[in-house]
């Protein structure tokens, strides 16, 4: 939530604030008349109107109400400020959504794969002596002893899993494809589901459920995202996996339905809109279906509206309608039902994942509703208050454990591939759309991109044109990939040397603690010998040299060796030509270190 609120502000501040200022030191001229669509039924209800965002056509909000004259030599482009500004923003975000992922790797390499904290360590470091709220200490001890459960149950399952046979080892690999197979069905059967309730969406436009069809897509694709996941949890709870692959497993699939319902949304648009993959017979004089899209960016920019404003106004219903009356219902009725009902279980991957979906679509607006991000902060704003008062007074703890820590890179992982998601189509549409004849800023162009070799050859000069020309040629190209190669193998070298001094170092470690406790068993028989028996036999030995339990290194439980005094006593007489035995002490030397 923190991350996508910050990435909401930059992209707010940035994108929309660039081009509201363009627009008055250019001299933008809005459309003064509606942009005519023809075939789709007027609605003078203004709510309706605000819904499906045909209120803000003549508005900053969508790309069909900027417009400029032709470029001349002045020393602004409001048209290369409107594309470089979305291109600026995705840049942006995808540094610093790299730069955030990279933060956790340094981590794996100390740790290990095979790293696993023993169980004393999180019995006596898991406690928060910060805690001064009784609810706040039932949910952290809550929290411990789900951990200790996980921990538990995975050593269990480890040890089974070492015990098992190769003919049990392959049952357990049938029964994870024919699962994930199943999942996989699912996941094709609700994007296709998708897919036709967009076409059928766009393409009965003049029916008389004109106002319904409006938010048919925006409510299936809700609809998939509700019931895909429960699907999922069932299937993969039947075939008794253990807990850490039984939510990561649920986990990914549900990022794959997320972004598959995205893509497959903004795909189906494409083929409508612009005839992506069918026959482009309506298409053929203008470069996109200007019979029933005469602006289609700012359809495209509907589209996308509607899904932010279903979202949020779906978060407000579960809310308010059906979060509240089932936690009343459940403290005023009791049964058998009413306790099997229980309160709402609140999930954090599922809200995480929803408010990447929403910054995915946010993404994915830039172009067409260039004032979305604004619009979106709004929402993300509201959506935290309204999530945090579902979780405080009608939501029950999950009783599956979600490890928050661990899973930081895998959201950042999905939020980037998320942007990605939003850049395909951005930059096809930026390359080789033809953009509409009725509105915008690029009516008289092929693409949107033939902006730029205009300005460049109207106001660069020419040495300046010639260094442009060197860069993007093959001469310049061939050397800069030679080098990335180069800085590329370096990188990857560096890596491997730090991972082979990180083991050396390790084995140091244990080294180390080896000699400590050699040194401590002589000087210990040292002590019995001179006749000067400690307390207890293991009062010598510190309680450890290094931090966590057990030390590495350390030795286990010994038994005594053949032919060796187990004690020698105290009040034993010594005879006058008892020699005093040699220290054992070794130093290494320096072919050893």
């Amino acid at each position: 939530m923190e991350w996508s609120w910050k990435i909401e502000c930059h992209v707010c501040f940035g994108d929309p604030a660039l081009l509201l200022l363009s627009s008055y030191l250019a001299g933008l001229q809005c459309s003064s008349s509606h942009v005519p669509q023809s075939a789709i039924p007027r609605f003078h209800n203004p709510l309706w109107n605000i819904l499906t965002g045909k209120a803000f056509n003549n508005t900053y909000l969508f790309y069909g109400a900027y417009r400029a004259g032709p470029e001349q030599s002045s020393a602004y482009s409001i048209r290369l400020a409107y594309l470089l500004a979305p291109m600026a923003c995705l840049l942006l975000s995808f540094c610093g959504t790299l730069r955030r992922m990279v933060q956790g790797l340094p981590q794996q390499p100390l740790l290990g794969r095979g790293y696993r904290a023993p169980l004393s360590a999180k019995v006596f470091s898991s406690w928060d002596f910060c805690i001064r709220v009784w609810e706040a200490a039932t949910i952290k001890k809550h929290e411990i002893s789900n951990e200790l459960k996980v921990e538990l149950e995975e050593g269990r399952r480890l040890e089974l899993a070492q015990q098992q046979t190769q003919a049990q080892k392959a049952c357990y690999l049938l029964t994870y494809l024919r699962t994930n197979v199943l999942i996989a069905l699912l996941v094709a059967g609700a994007i296709s589901t998708i897919f036709w309730a967009t076409k059928y969406s766009q393409d009965n436009k003049e029916e008389s459920l004109f106002l319904v069809l409006q938010y048919l897509p925006p409510g299936v694709i809700s609809l998939v995202n509700f019931l895909g996941p429960q699907l999922f949890t069932v299937l993969i709870q039947l075939e008794n996996f253990p807990p850490s692959t039984e939510v990561n497993l649920t986990l990914i699939w549900c990022v794959v339905l997320k972004l598959a319902s995205l893509g497959i949304f903004s795909f189906s648009l494409g083929q409508t809109v612009l005839c992506v993959g069918r026959n482009k017979t309506s298409c053929e004089s203008y470069g996109y279906n200007a019979c029933e899209y005469q602006c289609w960016e700012n359809s495209v920019g509907e589209e996308l509206y509607k899904l932010i404003i279903f979202n949020f106004l779906l978060t407000v219903v579960f809310a308010f309608f059906v979060s509240l009356p089932r936690r009343l219902l459940v403290e005023r009725f009791s049964g058998w039902f009413w306790t099997w009902l229980d309160r709402e279980e609140f999930l954090v991957p599922k809200n995480v994942l929803d408010i990447v979906a929403a910054q995915t679509v946010t993404w994915m607006g830039l172009f067409y509703c260039p004032l979305l991000p604004l619009l979106n902060s709004v929402f993300l704003f509201l959506t935290f208050y309204i999530k945090k008062y579902t979780l405080l007074r009608n939501s029950r703890a999950s009783p599956r454990l979600f490890r928050a820590s661990s899973s930081t890179f895998f959201f950042q992982l999905v939020l980037l591939l998320g942007l990605l998601l939003a850049a395909v189509p951005l930059a096809y549409v930026i390359s080789s759309t033809h953009s509409s004849w009725d509105c915008g800023l690029f009516t008289n162009y092929s693409a949107p991109w033939q902006v730029v070799p205009e300005l460049v050859t109207l106001r660069l000069s020419i040495p300046g044109q010639r260094a442009l020309h060197y860069l993007s040629s093959h001469a310049f190209s061939f050397p800069l990939l030679i080098l990335l190669s180069l800085i590329l193998t370096v990188c990857i070298s560096q890596s491997r040397a730090n991972a082979r001094a990180i083991q050396g170092l390790r084995k140091q470690l244990v080294w180390h603690v080896q000699e400590k406790w050699h040194l401590v068993d002589d000087l210990s028989r040292l002590l019995q010998e001179l006749g000067q028996e400690p307390e207890s036999p293991h009062s010598l030995r510190p309680r450890s040299f290094c931090p966590g339990f057990p030390c590495p290194g350390s030795p286990g439980p010994k038994t005594p060796r053949l032919g060796q005094p187990t004690r020698q006593s105290a009040s034993s007489p010594r005879g006058p030509g008892a020699s005093v035995p040699v220290s054992r002490f070794h130093f290494p030397s320096r072919t050893e270190l």
